[in-house]
């Protein structure tokens, strides 16, 4: 038996109800969260067609440019700013990496940890403090790789530490990378630039 959808209502629990039993309030939420969702799945296509036209296009045009002055455009990085020739919008592309370090950094760790122990009676506290919240996690557990990386320019010349230095570079891990793309528009009479859309974004492996 096949239940006439003019004259009846789904539930959530898929149960039948006839068009007359249901409150006017709840026919017209249902209208709307319909027509809404029909209009957001086609935004949503057809924003997705558009990012894969702007990732292409902008690619294209990279290599256009580099044709033309006759260079090599190689790996994941390519972050590009271009502008239009009045100045008035602005398109910034970036690949963003994201990195994990490996079995490398524990060892980097213990390294330091001897430093600032033999250094704590006369090294700065500056240093200590900063050391001290390179290391520290998040509540997930996870490490703020800048602030390890930020390490790396403190201009110390003990050899544990350049080592250390060195086994942090050598642990860091590119596991992926994110492509964005971001719109701008210049404000009247101004040099500064504000948003005009959220940027897009695509993963790479």
């Amino acid at each position: 038996m096949t239940t006439d959808t003019t004259e009846y209502m789904e539930d959530a629990q898929g149960r039948f109800w006839p068009q007359s039993k249901v409150k006017p309030i709840d026919k017209a939420r249902d209208s709307l969260v319909k027509e809404m969702m029909v209009k957001a799945v086609a935004l949503n296509a057809a924003l997705s067609e558009f990012k894969k036209s702007a990732f292409g296009d902008i690619a294209a045009f990279v290599a256009l440019s580099a044709e033309e002055y006759k260079a090599k455009l190689g790996g994941k990085k390519g972050n590009v700013t271009m502008f239009s020739f009045d100045g008035k919008y602005k398109i910034q592309f970036a690949v963003s990496e994201n990195i994990q370090f490996d079995e490398r950094l524990q060892a980097a760790k213990a390294l330091i940890d001897e430093c600032i122990k033999e250094w704590s009676q006369g090294s700065s506290p500056e240093i200590q403090v900063l050391v001290q919240d390179a290391f520290k996690t998040d509540k997930e557990g996870n490490l703020n790789h800048g602030r390890i990386l930020a390490l790396r320019r403190l201009d110390i010349k003990d050899e544990r530490w350049i080592n250390a230095m060195t086994a942090i570079g050598e642990s860091v891990q590119v596991v992926g990378s994110k492509q964005y793309i971001r719109f701008y528009e210049r404000r009247d009479d101004t040099d500064q630039y504000e948003p005009k859309m959220h940027h897009f974004l695509r993963d790479r492996q």
